[in-house]
């Protein structure tokens, strides 16, 4: 049942999300973390298909970091795993979503890069979503390889310098297919962004919440995204501005 206090004409677009507290809601409960990992599954496949529900376009998952490498061996064995029982589900087509991937996938074990690709393969047909998870992504690699990309170009002659832009860096990112966040949901009680979407999230409207992710379910969604219809989307103008040229909070910025 949706919220009453949501406009279901205002929704986000794009919804990005930090899915932290996995770790420390299976401590609490004295449980291992893994355990904690398989239920924030469970909390994927809820919010996955009330964002489908909503009309949500693109949901975005930050799933593994490539600072996540560093955890204990066992943690990330664990978690290839979870990646790859959890892309068994058939939410994806009962949902009519699509899925996506970004990151550095050549980092990861070779099962789980061929069952990334047969899942991307099998629902590209979809239509009613994208769901896109951040596997081995950190932004700071994004924009390095953005960088690189660009002026391994410059250097071919392929790119003007002088002709470079935003746009060019945009689309050079690994989200070059769909539109900047227009909201990023942190969930775990943590406030800082951890090295995700940092160029597209520039003018996103930021929800931090105290709840852990296996917990996050429907009607927290729901105060996240009234929240966003609370505020004003200013992009750098002034509210006088905004309102005199009849801009609204779900005006969208285009890259």
């Amino acid at each position: 049942m949706t919220d009453t206090n949501i406009d279901m004409n205002r929704i986000p677009r794009h919804i990005a999300i930090i899915m932290d507290g996995n770790g420390r809601w299976a401590t609490e409960r004295g449980k291992h973390r893994s355990y904690g990992h398989q239920a924030g599954v469970e909390a994927v496949r809820r919010i996955t298909s009330e964002c489908t529900r909503l009309g949500v376009e693109y949901l975005t998952l930050y799933t593994f970091s490539t600072e996540n490498w560093n955890r204990p061996a066992d943690e990330v064995a664990a978690l290839m795993g979870l990646v790859l029982t959890s892309l068994e589900d058939e939410i994806f087509m009962k949902n009519n979503v699509r899925f996506r991937v970004i990151g550095d996938i050549g980092r990861l074990p070779a099962e789980v890069q061929a069952k990334l690709q047969e899942t991307m393969d099998h629902t590209a047909g979809n239509t009613a979503m994208t769901m896109v998870v951040a596997l081995s992504y950190s932004a700071k690699w994004e924009i390095t390889k953005a960088v690189r990309d660009i002026a391994a170009g410059a250097k071919a002659g392929i790119i003007d310098v002088d002709d470079i832009t935003e746009d060019t860096v945009a689309q050079h990112l690994q989200t070059n297919f769909m539109p900047d966040p227009d909201l990023l949901i942190r969930t775990g009680g943590e406030v800082r962004i951890s090295n995700y979407l940092l160029w597209q999230i520039a003018y996103s409207e930021l929800y931090f919440c105290d709840t852990y992710w296996p917990d996050f379910d429907e009607q927290c969604l729901h105060r996240a995204i009234a929240d966003y219809q609370g505020r004003q989307r200013r992009f750098g103008k002034t509210e006088a501005q905004v309102e005199d040229n009849g801009l609204t909070q779900d005006n969208k910025h285009t890259r």
